[in-house]
């Protein structure tokens, strides 16, 4: 999921153009690497703190039952389209693709960005008109259990929603040629004004709502108030990225004149990619109808509406928000760095390149996932006990994020990895083993629905997905170190054992919290949740810092200096 899926700190950051300066090729190049992933994550986390507000809203208006699990399956297909479509190929192949043009020929290159962005712009048109007609065969597809009103109230959503797919592809395109130029800030700052939107929206739904809505007494002034809202905010969020292409030199100039071979590059590497893509998409589809067929059950069997596919959606949310803060960051300020070293043959500097990527993402991952697994009912009954959705609710989602939490740090080091194959142009390899990955993730989903009970089923879903990404990860690990001569396994499997160290004192700190708390009265309630989750965190996240420069930590000890040289008042 976007992350996309598969898919914002300093503005000033956000408009610096570095492209034509080397990064460090000595394979010490944490702090550059941080630097450039710090100015992103800043705009990440501003975007998924307003996003969490924004899903909490929302829970807040619709609650997890029939109208939420409409519209969240609705508001999934145009992220579903577009990776399965275009998602995966810009950014496993049209980065590196760009990167290399303009490393052949910088003015050619600028031409050839002109091509594949009004290819883009063309297609994405067309396939958006196809995908609003194919709304109701979308919703069957991915909600064959909804009848009646629900049915007919999720093809609605789709209808409004599907023109997203357009912005959003247009806006990711304009992230890579951002990227390509060395300017991250922007697009990640942009989703922030989409969440504020959203957030406008449900706070003006819950202001003209008497009470929860179910999908026969919800009203039209509601549907077009949430159809169009939700669509505006992607409109928004892909304008804004207007003036930083401006600022950093692109003009878009359309033109079709491809030369020769240029196409046919484009779509030996796509080719790999779609079919990953496609695994991925099954894979997602087979879970979103299970998901919503668990929450067709349960509400059949008299449990409540609070069992289906909005518990797994907004559990998901919380899961990506590490991941999308320190991972996507690192990520993308990787992959341009790693498609030079592989295309100037600099495969030491590759590897040395991931392993300082991966061990820097590690130090917030690993530690969030701990206190995910831990804090649990505390973070869903902050976020979403509020309006529609009860602190049952809320538990449920939590549950099923604690399942997420134990595929973190290896969906993580599985993302990072499959990134080291698309700079060196290898779609083929991350397909093959995504083909593996996506069967066990559909086997255990599969698996997860005929065995458990009805109220356990989403939770055991998302157990499969910890299980199928910790297969992907060692499938990854043993073929890449052959392609590498090496991954630098030491280093990396050293450093991630003295953080599994750091993080018990964590542990023990916010489960002592937790206990505390339960033992007072529980934590079901607003402050009660909000005062463990706090103590919890940041008592013991002070302790993890504390045993992981005990343990001599390096990466931690970057991290610490190079947040510390931004703040204010504090020298560059």
């Amino acid at each position: 999921m976007v992350d996309i899926p598969l898919p914002g700190g300093s503005a000033p950051d956000a408009d610096t153009t570095v492209v034509d300066t080397p990064p460090p090729q000595d394979g010490k190049g944490s702090s550059g690497i941080l630097k450039s992933g710090a100015i992103m994550a800043v705009g990440t986390l501003a975007s998924r703190i307003t996003g969490f507000l924004r899903t909490a809203v929302i829970v807040a208006a619709l609650g997890t039952g029939l109208v939420a699990n409409a519209y969240n399956t609705a508001n999934t297909i145009p992220n579903q389209i577009y990776d399965l479509l275009l998602g995966g190929i810009l950014t496993s192949v049209i980065v590196p693709l760009l990167v290399r043009a303009k490393q052949r020929d910088r003015a050619a290159g600028e031409q050839y960005e002109q091509r594949v962005f009004t290819l883009a712009v063309i297609g994405l048109a067309v396939l958006t008109v196809v995908a609003v007609l194919l709304a109701p065969l979308f919703i069957d597809v991915l909600a064959g259990s909804y009848t009646g009103d629900q049915r007919a109230v999720a093809v609605l959503f789709a209808r409004f929603f599907l023109p997203q797919l357009f912005f959003y592809g247009v806006g990711a395109f304009a992230g890579a040629v951002l990227n390509t130029r060395g300017s991250f800030g922007a697009p990640m700052w942009a989703p922030v004004l989409n969440n504020i939107v959203v957030i406008a929206v449900g706070g003006a739904f819950l202001a003209v709502s008497t009470g929860r809505v179910d999908p026969s007494t919800i009203s039209d002034q509601q549907l077009m108030l949430l159809s169009v809202g939700t669509t505006g905010g992607i409109v928004l969020q892909t304008v804004a990225l207007w003036p930083s292409l401006r600022r950093v030199g692109f003009r878009w100039r359309p033109r079709l004149d491809f030369r020769r071979g240029e196409l046919g590059e484009v779509g030996r590497m796509a080719g790999w990619t779609l079919l990953y893509v496609v695994a991925t998409q099954v894979a997602l589809a087979v879970v979103t109808a299970l998901t919503n067929r668990a929450g067709k059950l349960a509400f059949d069997q008299g449990l409540g509406e609070g069992y289906g596919y909005t518990p797994y959606f907004n559990a998901y949310q919380l899961f990506q928000l590490p991941y999308a803060i320190v991972g996507v960051s690192v990520i993308t300020a990787l992959l341009p760095r790693m498609s030079r070293f592989a295309a100037e043959g600099k495969t030491a500097d590759v590897r040395a390149a991931f392993s300082s990527g991966l061990r820097l993402s590690s130090v917030i991952i690993m530690p969030a996932a701990a206190l995910m697994l831990v804090l649990g009912p505390e973070i869903t009954t902050v976020l979403f006990a509020h309006g529609n959705t009860t602190a049952a609710d809320a538990l449920v989602i939590a549950r099923v994020m604690q399942m997420f939490a134990l595929a973190l740090v290896p969906f993580s080091v599985y993302q990072l990895m499959l990134r080291v194959f698309y700079a060196h142009g290898d779609t083929r390899t991350p397909a093959l083993v995504g083909l593996v990955v996506t069967t066990a993730n559909i086997i255990m989903a599969f698996t997860a629905y005929n065995v458990l009970n009805v109220k356990w089923i989403v939770v055991g879903i998302a157990g499969g997905f910890a299980v199928t990404n910790l297969v992907g990860t060692i499938t990854c690990w043993l073929v890449l170190r052959r392609k590498l001569g090496g991954i630098d396994g030491r280093r990396i499997v050293g450093g991630h054992l003295k953080l599994l160290v750091a993080i018990w004192p964590l542990i023990g700190f916010a489960y002592a919290a937790h206990t505390i708390a339960d033992a007072l009265g529980g934590t079901d309630t607003m402050l009660p949740a909000l005062a463990t989750l706090v103590a919890g965190s940041v008592g013991g996240g002070l302790l993890y810092v504390l045993f992981a420069k005990l343990m001599r930590v390096e990466e931690i000890q970057t991290t610490i200096a190079t947040f510390a040289r931004r703040l204010p008042g504090r020298a560059k």
